[in-house]
């Protein structure tokens, strides 16, 4: 069964490069989910872009298939992030469901193509709304919407204080006070989630996860996410892995 998978993979990848087609980079996907997450409607014009590129998976000879399987997985992934975006997730798991349902019930691919766009300004602008109702302050919230964007960079806490223009001791007391978590621990946190999701959804090599959320060392990485999850990468990944969202592929 593996061995004969392995070579149907093998013979894609050999079709797709000779029509030189390869699928969305994971920088590129991950633009547009981070600016979702944040509530920036710049989501929106990620979203045209990535599926008007032509890049998008092939999952059905059928165009009208192909696009409501594609809209499927486009849902998913946004409802996770507007999730850790700060949307409720009762709400969240809800609209999913309707999307979902009205993906089922469409007859033309003009309406899933419309329902595409739609499904990303709704929950960009729900996170929105979440990050305003939020009784975080200003400062705060520019702190934590900068944290997300840069998981793969050295963040450090005077570097915030400049961004929030602010004393680094006295943001240090504050970002405490609001949200529960010191801005280490924090930034620690988001790097977790952020691994879970490309433990479960990606196929990066578990190295390049490490490298990739700015860990010192992949043994850095590993005790820090045992700490969090009580099991090991390696571990999570063979339990909870899905059909890979975000691929790490060269170009063909």
């Amino acid at each position: 069964m593996k061995e004969n998978m392995d070579k149907q993979i093998a013979y894609l990848e050999f079709i797709n490069r000779e029509n030189s087609f390869r699928h969305h980079r994971f920088s590129e996907e991950l633009r547009e989910l981070e600016l979702l997450q944040n509530g920036d409607l710049r989501a929106l014009d990620e979203a045209k872009k990535l599926s008007d590129s032509g890049r998008s998976g092939h999952l059905s000879d059928d165009p009208f298939r192909n696009r409501l399987y594609l809209n499927i997985c486009h849902i998913t992934l946004c409802t996770r992030f507007a999730i850790e975006g700060g949307m409720d997730s009762e709400k969240a798991y809800n609209a999913s469901d309707l999307f979902i349902q009205r993906c089922d019930k469409a007859k033309s691919l003009d309406e899933l193509n419309t329902m595409h766009a739609e499904v990303t300004e709704y929950f960009t602008r729900q996170v929105a709304a979440a990050k305003k109702a939020s009784i975080y302050s200003k400062p705060v919230i520019e702190c934590i919407d900068y944290i997300s964007t840069h998981l793969h960079e050295t963040i450090s806490v005077p570097e915030l204080a400049r961004l929030a223009n602010l004393n680094a001791s006295y943001l240090s007391v504050l970002f405490k006070r609001q949200v529960g978590l010191s801005i280490s621990d924090y930034v620690i946190t988001k790097r977790m989630q952020t691994a879970e999701n490309m433990l479960r959804l990606s196929d990066f090599s578990l190295s390049e996860i490490s490298d990739i959320l700015h860990f010192s060392s992949y043994s850095h990485f590993a005790r820090t996410f045992r700490k969090h999850y009580h099991t090991s990468p390696k571990r999570y990944r063979d339990t909870h892995q899905q059909a890979p969202h975000f691929t790490n592929q060269s170009p063909g």
